[in-house]
């Protein structure tokens, strides 16, 4: 077979490797030594800022996982390392694998990294990963800041009686034991964005079922539902599903805390686009529905819906007009000339005795 020549015809965002780290070092390491390695060519060749913890989450390897990957190449002389007075890594020094390193002549430094613990998961990314990194629609955002915790706050969050339970779910979940930098964000979850035990239960099985493990991506969505006032699981199935908060507070209003189904969809979107109904218009429905019948609430309401819209009704001032004239119809024993027939006294005025529900239950079952 004859010899392949490999072409270049157009320039791309890279980053360059030198032919002797793939001649010479490449086929001895393992993987997570040769990911770590080419994750800081990267970060060097876009002038960005790591740290320990930012490696560890990005490649879902313990941070003493990254710190023997970094003395691996640094016993190799691809690197060097840095450290203060208290033996903490300040610096990494990426060595130019130049035609000196080949002869033995003393190597020089292409690039010291400066770790950046401080810096939040958000920030810590780069920017022009954001869009293919998480899911469509997300903005960065500076209003939940993960803090930065202390040693003492981390071990008194894994103290607490109720926290080992979660650190199981969430450890079930990942698939494997957290790091610290993950228990830090478990601890954001509920130190800062005030997550109950059964919402970051639901978080984490909701990322992880898009095949996403990553606590960048997780803390990311747990931010957008902070922003978005989620507090439950079943407010966050309904934005998950495409569903906006509108739709979730017509479900409340009538007593339902699960998912809604298409048939109830269809019910929601005719009061709200078709009908164009105000929501003080809907919630009254719902009220009055949920005050008179335990079954059929969707079928209940939008016959009320539909009578109002007939009657042409556009406030809540409207809807009393009707009571009115209900309540007057039954004085003089007419109905209001106003109102199609039947409508007043089947869908504006619940209270009264001699309304039978039975029979509009049987007729609503038998559409």
């Amino acid at each position: 077979m004859a010899p392949l020549t490999i072409y270049k015809d157009c320039d791309i965002n890279s980053t360059a490797v030198s032919n002797l780290f793939i001649d010479e070092y490449m086929g001895a390491a393992n993987d997570a030594q040769l990911k770590i390695y080419l994750y800081l060519l990267r970060m060097m060749n876009a002038q960005l800022a790591t740290s320990v913890s930012d490696i560890a989450d990005k490649f879902n390897h313990t941070e003493k996982d990254v710190v023997r990957a970094l003395k691996y190449w640094e016993k190799q002389s691809l690197l060097s390392l840095d450290y203060d007075e208290d033996k903490n890594l300040v610096g990494i020094h990426i060595i130019d694998l130049s035609s000196d390193q080949i002869s033995g002549r003393k190597a020089k430094p292409a690039a010291t990294f400066v770790p950046v613990p401080t810096l939040s998961p958000v920030e810590r990314m780069p920017k022009e990963s954001y869009d293919n990194r998480f899911p469509a629609g997300m903005q960065d955002t500076s209003r939940y800041e993960k803090p930065v915790y202390t040693a003492d706050q981390l071990r008194e969050f894994r103290d607490r009686q109720e926290t080992a339970q979660l650190l199981f779910i969430a450890e079930s979940y990942i698939g494997k034991p957290l790091t610290p930098s993950e228990v830090k964000s478990i601890l954001f979850f509920t130190d800062t964005l005030h997550f109950s035990e059964d919402l970051i239960d639901h978080l984490l099985q909701y990322c992880v079922e898009r095949g996403k493990k990553s606590f960048r991506y997780i803390e990311k969505v747990a931010i957008r539902w902070a922003e978005e006032g989620i507090t439950t699981p079943e407010e966050a199935q309904a934005v998950s599903a495409g569903y906006d908060k509108r739709v979730y507070s017509i479900m409340k209003a009538l007593g339902k805390n699960s998912v809604p189904t298409d048939a109830e969809l269809n019910f929601i979107n005719r009061w709200t686009t078709d009908y164009a109904f105000d929501p003080d218009i809907i919630f009254e429905a719902c009220q009055r529905t949920v005050l008179n019948t335990d079954k059929n609430r969707f079928q209940y309401a939008d016959r009320m819906l539909s009578a109002w819209k007939e009657q042409d009704v556009r406030s809540k001032a409207d809807i009393i007009k009707l009571d009115q004239a209900y309540q007057k119809s039954k004085k003089t024993g007419r109905q209001s000339d106003t109102a199609p027939r039947g409508s007043v006294n089947r869908f504006n005025q619940f209270t009264q005795n001699t309304y039978d529900f039975d029979a509009l239950e049987k007729k609503l079952l038998s559409n």
